[in-house]
């Protein structure tokens, strides 16, 4: 199950689902709907989602306005984890109240990492705030993403990366021209070329994201 929280509905696009929800996000996350009522099926086998609702942007309001209001994710989240083997939440960038719910409900963040100076600083934030979202925090485990190893900073990252944290992904995502195509073709990029560079990290991060979830108890 994928279930796209990002307003700018990249996911959602990709898959080709339209982003339209009965009663909207906002239905949702206040309990008004039943999260199985809105799951739309995709073009892949075994592979539900939930859309995302176009710059659906005051859901912090909406939030702050509903009972229990940082655990709305976590409620929704539970419901589908029961009649679906995994739940993948795409997130919005940055921190606020829908950010911090996500977290609450999440068994493991992944972060994607560009190869810049502040995107270390946003893993940092990401790691305190899981650090302090509840009694048991999300386990975090960043990756490299856009990787360019001609390009000295890009290097120099990298080697920050993996002297200062422990949870990084072994598996380092290239920068790639046919995942930057994955807009215009509408589909994810191994469903089209995979046996292309960028196509296999991703498999092989996958298989990295599975066994670190297995560790941590993750369903």
């Amino acid at each position: 199950m994928l279930w796209d929280l990002d307003p700018q509905g990249a996911a959602t696009f990709l898959m080709r689902v339209k982003p339209k929800l009965k009663g909207g996000a906002r239905a949702l996350l206040q309990g008004d709907t039943s999260p199985d009522a809105v799951v739309r099926e995709s073009a892949y086998d075994n592979l539900g989602v939930i859309p995302a609702e176009v710059m659906y942007g005051s859901a912090d309001i909406d939030l702050d306005e509903a009972k229990k209001s940082e655990r709305r994710v976590e409620r929704v989240a539970d419901t589908l984890a029961a009649s679906h083997e995994v739940v993948i939440i795409d997130c919005p960038p940055g921190m606020s109240l829908l950010s911090m719910n996500i977290v609450r409900g999440a068994g493991l963040l992944l972060v994607p990492l560009i190869p810049t100076p502040l995107s270390l600083r946003t893993l940092d934030q990401v790691v305190d705030a899981a650090a302090h979202v509840s009694k048991t925090p999300p386990g975090v485990l960043a990756f490299l993403s856009m990787f360019d190893r001609r390009r000295a900073l890009h290097r120099d990252v990298l080697a920050l990366v993996e002297g200062r944290y422990g949870d990084v992904a072994r598996t380092v995502v290239p920068t790639s021209a046919a995942a930057e195509r994955m807009s215009q073709r509408r589909a994810p990029v191994a469903a089209w070329m995979p046996a292309s560079p960028v196509a296999l990290a991703y498999a092989a991060l996958w298989d990295e994201v599975t066994a670190r979830a297995g560790r941590d108890g993750v369903g």
